[in-house]
């Protein structure tokens, strides 16, 4: 999983497998250990009890939580994107789920045998 954070706007990108996962269990979550016991998770969450998509972060943890008809609809289709709105305090909170597609240029170092197939590849 890919987390990209800028401003108010969160965005998630998910593999084929990462993908099966929150379809099965509802839940797939990556970690970043800074060193020294500091660890950051991040995490997308199918949560039946949520009207529309939102995102909390406590314990050092990033949710972006799913609506569980959204969640299911959004794992068995093509569509690529979930994406949400939403007031705080503070300003908007911006939210974008996708499919993480396979890069058109190769790029040294990037593991994307998991990655969906990219509509875009012509060859």
């Amino acid at each position: 999983m890919k987390l990209r954070v800028k401003g108010n706007s969160l965005r998630i990108r998910v593999t084929q497998g990462e993908l099966a996962q929150f379809a099965a269990a509802g839940r797939v979550a990556e970690r970043v250990e800074f060193g020294g016991g500091a660890v950051l998770t991040y995490a997308l969450v199918r949560d039946a009890g949520i009207a529309a998509m939102r995102s909390t972060f406590r314990n050092n943890t990033i949710e972006i939580q799913v609506p569980e008809a959204a969640a299911r609809q959004w794992c068995r289709s093509e569509d690529v994107t979930l994406t949400a709105t939403y007031s705080t305090p503070e300003g908007e909170m911006r939210l974008l789920v996708e499919k993480d597609f396979g890069c058109l240029a190769v790029r040294e170092g990037e593991d994307e045998s998991d990655n969906f197939p990219n509509p875009n590849q012509t060859c």
